[in-house]
């Protein structure tokens, strides 16, 4: 049996045991032991299965984790967010769709400590939801901007799924971090627009609130600045270049348990689940990546990533072209499955191709993480659409995902204007 025929069968038992409901690292890790033992020997499978284990879960990188989603926790559990919404009302939510609009501002300002779709959508969805329900906004509006902003958790930085990358394709976590800012900010901007566009449409649907006097709107700002400075501090820093990302994220979490503390937020009940979820998230991308590392080993024998890029480099077609097929196949991926753990499965056989078609690392990086954060409101399977479920019982999942649609178009808008200006993601670099 050829390598190449071994790769295929171990592709196809990998979505027969996702499809049997196996966990992803796990039917990953099976997959990939598997395909060891076959292209090599019982002896190399364990040998990779322990040295090479050994080695992945021992780096020093890799911590950078926890530490950031504790930082993300602790601001969440603490309710300090709360005036991070209050702020941008009072800032934005006299416009037609105001109060979308400020949970989009909102969203985007959580995303930049949470780095969680989840965690944003149901942070923002607890404190906008209500509001947006007592002044009569259009339920397809309300749901969407909730589901729509919380996808920013996962790209702008710190972001799990960059890290993911990072340490997948062996580039630096501080180059992509600094790469995704103006992306991010660019696709809040497109999704504010898309609020605004449709309120002037049909001003009904989003109805304007009070307007907020400037010495208010200034005096709201006082709220935002202890989470503004810890995202200064800790990003900017490593930016800078006084830490690194490890030591970054070690601040933020450190930082974010000093704010709770000051303000009061903190309760040793909000600490102990902060902890909890903490471990738990953690231990869940800790296994994806040793999954992910066996069956990248298992691949990369197989010489599989390689032959595909190969094909793809001696094809007579424009590498936009391709670049387009490779996109909309995450796309579909993360429309099917979970969206972090189908990059992690795709990620060593299109990385490669990419590299091939002469795109650039860190941008085809942060692209990946724009489709992938997409995949969070795609049906059938977008988390956020069922976070959003969960906190308003009375609207169907079906009006939810037709009000996340216009979120999508502006993600396709996004995704367009940084693959013909990639210069927007790398003139910082």
């Amino acid at each position: 049996m050829s390598p190449t025929l071994i790769a295929i069968l171990g592709i196809v038992l990998l979505f027969v045991l996702m499809l049997l409901k196996m966990p992803i690292s796990f039917s990953m890790f099976v997959v990939g032991f598997i395909g060891l033992y076959m292209m090599t020997s019982s002896k190399a499978a364990i040998g990779v299965l322990t040295a090479d284990l050994w080695i992945q879960l021992s780096s020093y990188s890799l911590s950078v984790i926890p530490l950031f989603i504790l930082m993300g926790e602790i601001v969440f559990r603490t309710g300090i967010t709360e005036k991070l919404f209050q702020s941008a009302y009072k800032w934005v939510g006299h416009f037609k769709g105001g109060m979308a609009s400020t949970t989009i501002v909102a969203s985007a300002g959580f995303a930049a400590i949470s780095g969680s779709n989840s965690a944003t959508a149901a942070t923002m969805g607890t404190m906008a939801l209500p509001e947006l329900k007592k002044y009569k906004y259009d339920d397809k509006l309300s749901t969407g901007s909730v589901a729509g902003g919380g996808t920013l958790g996962i790209i702008i930085p710190p972001s799990t799924v960059l890290i993911v990358i990072a340490l997948q394709t062996e580039q630096s976590i501080k180059d992509l971090f600094l790469a995704s800012v103006i992306p991010g900010i660019l696709l809040t901007v497109l999704f504010l627009l898309t609020v605004i566009y449709i309120c002037q449409r049909n001003p009904e649907l989003g109805p304007a609130g009070p307007k907020a006097s400037l010495k208010e709107r200034f005096l709201s700002l006082t709220g935002v600045i202890p989470i503004l400075l810890l995202f200064v501090f800790v990003i900017g820093g490593l930016f800078i270049g006084w830490f690194t990302p490890t030591e970054s994220g070690a601040f933020g979490a450190f930082g974010a348990l000093i704010i709770a503390l000051v303000m009061r937020k903190l309760t040793w009940k909000n600490l102990v689940v902060a902890t909890s979820s903490t471990l738990r998230s953690s231990a869940m991308v800790m296994m994806l990546i040793v999954g992910a590392m066996l069956f990248g080993r298992f691949l990369t024998i197989t010489r599989l990533p390689y032959n595909v890029a190969d094909w793809v480099g001696s094809l007579n077609v424009a590498s936009v072209f391709i670049l387009v097929a490779i996109l909309f196949i995450y796309l579909i991926g993360g429309a099917l499955m979970d969206a972090m753990g189908f990059l992690i499965i795709s990620l060593p056989i299109f990385y490669p191709v990419a590299m091939t078609l002469g795109y650039d690392p860190v941008w085809f990086a942060v692209i990946l993480c724009m489709v992938t954060s997409m995949g969070a409101i795609t049906p059938p399977v977008g988390v956020n659409v069922f976070v959003v479920k969960g906190l308003r019982k009375d609207v169907p999942v079906e009006k939810i995902f037709m009000g996340i649609v216009p979120y999508v178009v502006a993600y396709v808008i996004c995704v367009a204007i940084l693959t013909i200006f990639p210069q927007i993601v790398l003139f910082v670099l």
